[in-house]
């Protein structure tokens, strides 16, 4: 067996239950500050939460999408060695609480995420802006163009699902940066979802539009959750472009140090998410495509999806945890 089947394997050993436990434990954890108001407390219970079942698991993992650089974030920094050491070599990009205003307000769509991929696959991306455009599984390369005009990727769209323009629905964060793509989007009779945070949950709910209604995400939003929402596509079959938006000196002077020499470079889902992609989330709160953790008497119910990119398995567990020691 070659270096590379031997990734593979591992991968394999730690598929499934061993990265569902991992988002299970964070989204419990920042589930019991639900509607708190405090944004900070509910993202480190998250992060302590899936850094100690992270460190459980059989990998050598390096985080290179996390909670931010190691004088900023104390846990699940970039750089940090998460894992037992005793496994494959991984890239890991997370974020313990995706959405973290979302849980605090207890609105829709917080979610707890993490991917894992072969060591060097995931884009070492600087927490920056970057420009985004995704559409799900089942349609042709070229049907969306990030450098298109809104109304030209909305009426490709709608002539690849052979619908009118009138039936397509849009996801895009309510922002004022946003303000001009929305009245362009709306000026071609489609419909938009405005969400109030969560891009990765957007981007991911592109992938099945007859559960979630949404067909096309458009906007800015965080790079690091772009690559998140990339690793997800890549086990889907969807597709995504990115561009980082690198308008200062500092900023691409922070991006050529990690190693970005091309700061126009259109970014696809497979190049922000390279080779065998194993991804996770379990909802926080109820959401479109995942349920929120209940707390019940004497159990609770988390329910997750956990995708892979090389067999294009789509996995959705809910379980009924009955020994509540473990969280």
């Amino acid at each position: 067996m070659n270096v590379a089947q031997n990734i593979v394997a591992g991968l394999d050993r730690i598929l499934t239950m061993e990265l569902v436990r991992v988002t299970e434990r964070a989204a419990v954890a920042a589930a019991r500050l639900r509607g708190r108001g405090d944004e900070k407390a509910a993202d480190q219970v998250a992060v302590d939460a899936m850094r100690e079942e992270l460190n459980r698991l059989a990998i050598n993992g390096t985080v290179v999408i996390g909670e931010g650089e190691r004088d900023e974030a104390p846990m699940l920094y970039i750089g940090e060695q998460v894992g037992s050491g005793k496994g494959p070599a991984v890239d890991i990009a997370l974020d313990p609480l995706e959405g973290t205003t979302i849980c605090a307000k207890n609105l829709p769509n917080a979610l707890a995420v993490i991917a894992i991929a072969e060591k060097g696959s995931l884009l070492f991306a600087p927490d920056v802006y970057m420009d985004k455009i995704a559409i799900g599984p089942g349609y042709a390369d070229g049907v969306i163009d990030i450098d298109a005009a809104p109304a030209e990727n909305i009426a490709s769209l709608a002539r690849a699902k052979g619908v009118a323009v009138s039936e397509i629905t849009a996801c895009i964060l309510d922002r004022p940066r946003h303000g001009a793509l929305i009245e362009a989007v709306r000026a071609t009779g489609a419909a938009i979802r405005l969400i109030g945070d969560g891009d990765v949950a957007g981007v991911i709910h592109t992938t099945d539009p007859d559960e979630t209604g949404i067909d096309i995400y458009l906007g800015t939003g965080g790079a690091p959750e772009g690559v998140l929402a990339a690793a997800a596509l890549r086990c889907t079959g969807g597709q995504m472009q990115g561009r980082l938006i690198l308008d200062t000196p500092q900023k691409l002077a922070r991006a050529a140090k990690m190693g970005i020499l091309d700061p126009k470079r259109v970014y696809r889902a497979q190049d922000m998410a390279r080779g065998d992609v194993l991804f996770a989330a379990t909802g926080v709160t109820d959401g479109n495509m995942l349920a929120g953790v209940k707390f019940g008497r004497n159990s609770i119910t988390t329910h997750t999806i956990v995708l892979r990119s090389s067999s294009r398995t789509v996995r959705e567990i809910k379980a009924r945890h009955q020994d509540l020691e473990k969280f």
